[in-house]
Parts: structure tokens; C-alpha cells; sequence
């Protein structure tokens, strides 16, 4: 099979890529710089921006399926704004689908995230809500995943809270953490058990159609997966709660000092992160089989 994976060079990307050239589908990784990647020699690396439809759309030509992994973070706004996600995650979103059509592609495999909702509290979600939308009226043979935070090698949630640190208390055990003290839970999933499961999504049929929420065989809250964090370089800390109108004093400041986090971001750690029913069934996966944040960290 001939699969296209937008976004291809990124966290996820770079593991999908590896898992199914390791298949033996024939494999193009579609990114604005898509070079200097780690890719398997054989997978085929073509440039373009999905915010731009003539970039893009040779690319598709050809596919029996395409992956859109496209993903501005939710842990931090954009340097253009959080207006940006709609650019991304929506604008991006219709002109993939769009080439897809005009090319014939059997199979389209969106990324999107849990809360996904276009009444969403963050823009971040509206706009990955609005997306979903998108590939749902389609005439394409979609499959939707949302799933929790995805951690493993190359993630960007251990440097968050660690940045986090340094900003708000540096020099002492003391962590005020935003989000209620990081009373928000999540099912963190670790890549490597999370890549096999879109790549079974691109070969199966009986996935046509499905929305999966996935997440790991555990629920943290932020408090505890922090904890794990500075538990695994040796640290002790006392968490302690962020209110949110001193959070709104800080978040002007933390700008100036380069963390690129406002009240956006803020509300995005202030609710749950976990799926309704773990979807990983689905896939033949037995959460208990899972791996753990802390195995992962080196703590367990």
C-alpha cells in the first residue's frame, strides 16, 4: 500500500513512518522541512506546507491512504498566535482532504484530541473539532483517533513541566503548578504502543467510519506525572496550586522570558484528559500490556 504521512516528520510521524515501512507499504513523508528527519532509507521525503493547497497536493497523487499528523502543541502558543490553530489544524485539514479527493485516495487517518469539539473552551480544541468535521463530510474512507498525551522518546511533556519549573520557582523545591495543582487527569500513552494501532487502522476495513479514543493503561493527574518527572533526575518537589488570576499576572511574563504560554494554554491543563472508554480493544490490545509513564521514566 502506497501511504502518504503528512506531518511525517514529526514526534509521531517519524515512529509511524518507521512502523510501517517495518510493514513493507511504501511509505512518503510529507513536512515543510522534511530532510534532516530520522527516517528509514526507503520511506520518500517530500516538501510542502498544509497551509498551502499547491505545495501540497502533488504529493497525493498516486496514495491509497494518507495520515494528517499536522499538530500545533496545546502546551504552547503559537509564536503568530493561537488564531493558528484554525490555519493548521482546519485550514491544513481541508486542503489535505481536498488533494485527497482530487487524487482518489481510498483511506484518510486524521489525528485529532481528546475534547475535540467546536464549542470547545480552547482554540486548540474548536479548531481540531471543526477539522473532524471536515473529514467526516468527506467522501473519503476516514478514521478519527483522539488520543491522550503520547509520551516517548522525542515528546515535549517532560521539557513543558520542567520549563514550567524553572520559570515559575527556580532554585527550590517548591512547584506552583497551574491547573489546580494538576488535579487534571490523563491517560498518557506511550508511542510505541500507540503507532501499531493507527497502522492496524490504515490496513483494516472494519475501522472505516470509527472515532477511537485511546489512551494508556493508567490515569495520572498532572500532579502525579510531574512528580514521576523530577523523581526519575533525582528531584523532590512540593507541588502546590497556581491559582488562575495569579496565573493571569504570571502568563504576560512568562512571554517576555520566552515560555510561549497564555490563558489558552492555562485552561488547556484545567480539565481532564482521558477517554470516555479506552478504544484500545478495538486493536486486539490489552491496556494491562500497556507500558507505563513511570516504567518509561525509569521509576517503576
Amino acid at each position: 500500500m502506497d501511504v502518504l504521512v503528512v506531518g511525517g516528520t514529526g514526534f509521531i510521524g517519524q515512529y509511524l513512518c518507521r512502523e510501517l515501512d517495518d510493514r513493507g507499504h511504501e511509505v512518503t513523508a510529507l513536512a515543510r522541512n522534511p530532510h534532516d528527519a530520522d527516517l528509514p532509507t526507503g520511506v520518500t521525503r517530500k516538501e510542502g506546507d498544509v497551509t498551502d493547497y499547491d505545495s501540497i497536493e502533488g504529493a497525493f497523487e498516486g496514495q491509497d491512504a494518507v495520515v494528517f499528523l499536522p499538530a500545533l502543541s496545546p502546551l504552547f502558543k503559537p509564536d503568530s498566535g493561537n488564531e493558528m490553530h484554525e490555519v493548521v489544524h482546519l485550514g491544513g485539514t481541508e486542503n489535505s482532504v481536498r488533494a485527497a479527493e482530487e487524487h482518489g485516495v481510498d483511506r484518510f487517518l486524521q489525528m485529532s484530541a481528546l475534547g475535540a469539539d467546536r464549542n470547545a473552551a480552547t482554540h486548540y480544541l474548536r479548531a481540531k473539532g471543526k477539522a473532524e468535521e471536515v473529514v467526516e463530510d468527506s467522501d473519503l474512507d476516514w478514521v478519527i483517533f483522539r488520543p491522550s498525551i503520547v509520551f516517548g522518546d522525542g515528546d515535549e511533556f517532560a521539557y513543558f513541566t520542567k520549563r514550567l519549573k524553572q520559570i515559575f520557582a527556580p532554585g527550590v523545591p517548591l512547584y506552583p503548578l497551574p491547573g489546580g495543582g494538576g488535579k487534571a487527569h490523563f491517560q498518557l500513552i506511550w508511542v510505541e504502543d500507540f503507532v501499531p494501532m493507527l497502522a492496524d487502522a490504515l490496513e483494516g476495513d472494519e475501522h472505516v467510519g470509527q472515532i477511537y479514543e485511546v489512551g494508556g493503561p493508567e490515569t495520572l493527574s498532572l500532579k502525579e506525572a510531574t512528580e514521576l518527572v523530577f523523581e526519575a533526575e533525582g528531584k523532590s518537589i512540593t507541588i502546590v496550586p497556581l491559582p488562575m488570576p495569579l496565573a493571569k499576572i504570571g502568563l504576560p511574563v512568562l512571554g517576555a522570558l520566552g515560555f510561549p504560554m497564555g490563558s489558552d494554554q492555562y485552561e488547556g491543563l484545567d480539565f481532564d484528559n482521558t477517554p470516555r472508554e479506552n478504544d484500545v480493544g478495538a486493536f486486539g490490545v490489552d491496556p494491562n500490556a500497556m507500558r507505563t509513564y513511570g516504567d518509561y521514566l525509569g521509576v517503576e
